[in-house]
């Protein structure tokens, strides 16, 4: 894997130009046993970068193991950009898993993103690996305002009325969070399949509980490396 921590940014749009090019947005079709749920934290002025997979049985959605990560890195912090911080962070998380999920839910977007290239859609081309990019808040695009209820949504576009992805309201009377394609899943099964994630939280649980415990690791509550949990 190139280097990401000496690029300078227009080589890193380079690479994300490249990476467009591999993209595929097809619907996912296949069974799914195990569904993964990835976030990154950081401090836009620090160089630690803390990374964290939870692996989930579907459709239980009951928490198996999490693999988490902690890595330095020196990519600027860049708008448009953070996927060059948080993907090798995310890349080493993803090396240390026993079992890799069928399908990978990441807490940030998927082509929702200026050159199409968020976070879920750069570690999916990277890894071969079906994504979906979930965020909780907008990066890029235009949209209207989803309807009060839990599983409402409008769609979310961008140049020419391209379709990025969906605006869901995943609870009622909360904000809604951004749903869009990464690598090997289309508009509606990624929506669907976010849908079906949902419980009583704003988060769809993938990343929900990625969310946790990173900020559990983060705080020298949870250890380095994978953790298997009793089930």
């Amino acid at each position: 894997m190139i280097d990401y921590d000496v690029l300078s940014v227009p080589e890193a749009t380079a690479i994300q130009k490249n990476l467009q090019d591999q993209t595929i947005l097809t619907p996912f079709n296949g069974p799914i046993n195990y569904i993964g749920g990835a976030d990154i934290s950081f401090n836009k002025f620090s160089t630690t970068v803390y990374a964290g997979i939870v692996i989930l049985q579907y459709p239980s959605l009951i928490p198996v193991g999490y693999s988490l990560v902690k890595k330095e890195v020196h990519f600027p912090y860049v708008p448009g950009f953070l996927a060059f911080r948080e993907v090798p962070a995310l890349l080493d998380a993803w090396q240390q898993l026993p079992v890799k999920p069928d399908i990978l839910v990441v807490d940030g977007h998927g082509i929702a993103h200026p050159r199409q290239m968020g976070i879920a859609t750069h570690f999916g081309v990277l890894t071969n690996q079906p994504t979906i990019g979930s965020a909780k808040k907008k990066l890029y695009g235009q949209f209207e305002e989803p309807g009060p209820n839990r599983g409402d949504y409008t769609p979310l576009t961008g140049r020419q009325g391209m379709l990025l992805g969906h605006v869901l309201r995943s609870k009622p009377n909360v904000k809604p969070v951004f749903v869009s394609p990464g690598h090997r899943t289309g508009m509606t099964d990624s929506l669907q399949l976010i849908i079906s994630c949902l419980r009583k939280h704003r988060l769809p649980e993938p990343t929900r509980l990625a969310h946790n415990a990173v900020n559990q690791f983060r705080l020298g509550q949870l250890p380095e490396g994978w953790t298997a949990l009793a089930v």
